[in-house]
């Protein structure tokens, strides 16, 4: 097909090349993952409905980091609102669509407890809690940093 906008995978957090996509059933969020193991969720609702309006972005929305090494699939599960990412290490884990919140991993001993986000926990490769991008909050903005200076003067 044509190429209708180009999407270069830029965020605060250093996503990598990415190495695997897929999309809702209505092709309104795009999923990507990345070869440094990073989840991206993109809103493109409003860019298809009239790809001509400048006005009219591709969104991202969740960053999240699901694996040490390259995801190698993904994919969404609409119904129960979860997404299954694998790795190139042989790992296959499922995450809350909305939040990334980490559920668990195929072949745990315990259930997965898809209805309970309030305890937050990670796998044990991953350090990084996932990331999500307000509208206010654009990358391309200069930063204001303070760092007060403090007079040691003991030394």
């Amino acid at each position: 097909g044509n190429l209708m906008k180009e999407l270069l995978p830029f965020s605060e957090h250093p996503s990598g090349p990415l190495t695997a996509l897929c999309t809702d059933i209505f092709t309104k969020i795009l999923l990507a993952g990345s070869k440094n193991g990073y989840i991206i969720r993109w809103n493109m609702a409003s860019f298809l409905e009239d790809p001509q309006n400048e006005k009219n972005e591709i969104k991202e929305e969740l960053f999240w980091r699901a694996h040490a090494t390259e995801v190698v699939e993904l994919f969404i599960e609409e119904e129960k609102n979860v997404v299954v990412t694998a790795s190139i290490d042989g790992s296959v884990r499922l995450w809350d669509a909305m939040t990334g919140y980490y559920f668990g991993y195929f072949g745990q001993a315990r259930k997965f407890e898809l209805s309970d986000t309030s305890r937050l926990f990670l796998p044990s490769d991953v350090t990084d809690f996932p990331s999500i991008i307000k509208e206010e909050s654009k990358h391309m903005e200069k930063k204001k940093v303070k760092y007060p200076l403090m007079l040691d003067k003991d030394k």
